[in-house]
């Protein structure tokens, strides 16, 4: 069974993202609990809690088809020690929200070394602000999403998320999401069958698919190994479609959230049955 949706609009209150889910045709989605480019925002009202359990049952959205986003502010491997608590309380708020919606995952990007410590000093920050986090707040899973690795961003070699992963104390809390256009960005390539198996295969030895909580399924408009993040439309773009084919047709992405992030919201439920028709091939 493939849990497919996009990161929809949370506009007008977050059990919105669940009708604009349910219009295109989706059985997963994403969504941004609070303004992805505000450091703080107002305390989810309980009416809203309870409307978006409700509209979640209605429609038959459990916890594993929903892979929420935090803030794009947040950096876990700051450098700056200000800076770096700032963030770990703005996780620790977006953690939180999410186990009031009775959400269990928190997708993530690790974090960035801004030039100023070595990667590995920033890579067991990240470890150390989920241990944090983790020990704050129960029942959410922080899920580490691959980086295209622009700039100093971290995340973009699978050894960086099993580095991190190694130093979480409760393993049982940890998860990785895939994005397909930053894989592409990264080196990784992922444009033929043959090329996929590798990559996967990679991936399995290097991190894990037990850890694998989630998928961006995202075209690209940059080349391989680019190491800039441009996200395209599934059937345009440098990647290709026979990663898609690859994912709908192994079992290994089942029963995860394969989440859209492509640039034309207008084409997404023609995007979700193009998904779909790949199941069948």
């Amino acid at each position: 069974m493939k849990y497919i949706g996009a990161h929809v609009s949370a506009s007008g209150g977050v059990e919105n993202a669940v009708l604009r889910s349910v219009e295109i045709g989706a059985n997963a989605f994403a969504l941004f609990t609070k303004n992805q480019r505000q450091w703080k925002a107002p305390p989810l009202k309980q009416e809203t809690i309870e409307k978006f359990k409700r509209f979640c049952q209605v429609h038959q959205f459990s916890a594993d088809q929903i892979l929420p986003h935090d803030s794009y502010l947040i950096n876990l491997g700051n450098p700056e020690v200000d800076n770096l608590e700032k963030s770990r309380e703005a996780f620790i708020d977006e953690m939180q929200r999410c186990d009031q919606l009775g959400l269990k995952l928190l997708n993530f990007h690790p974090g960035s070394h801004l030039n100023k410590i070595s990667e590995k000093e920033c890579l067991a920050r990240i470890a150390e602000s989920l241990n944090i986090a983790i020990d704050t707040v129960p029942n959410v899973i922080a899920v580490l999403e691959n980086t295209a690795g622009q700039g100093s961003n971290l995340g973009w070699r699978f050894e960086h998320l099993a580095e991190i992963i190694e130093q979480v104390e409760d393993k049982s809390r940890v998860g990785v999401c895939l994005d397909t256009c930053h894989l592409f960005s990264a080196g990784y390539d992922i444009s033929s069958l043959a090329s996929c198996e590798q990559v996967f295969s990679e991936f399995s030895d290097v991190v894990g698919f037990d850890y694998l909580r989630g998928m961006h399924i995202n075209g690209s408009k940059t080349p391989l190994a680019s190491r800039v993040d441009r996200h395209d439309t599934l059937r345009e773009g440098t990647i290709g479609t026979d990663v898609f084919q690859f994912i709908m047709q192994d079992s290994r992405f089942d029963r995860i959230p394969l989440i859209l992030e492509t640039i034309k919201p207008e084409i997404w439920a023609d995007e979700i049955n193009f998904l779909r028709s790949l199941e069948q091939k």
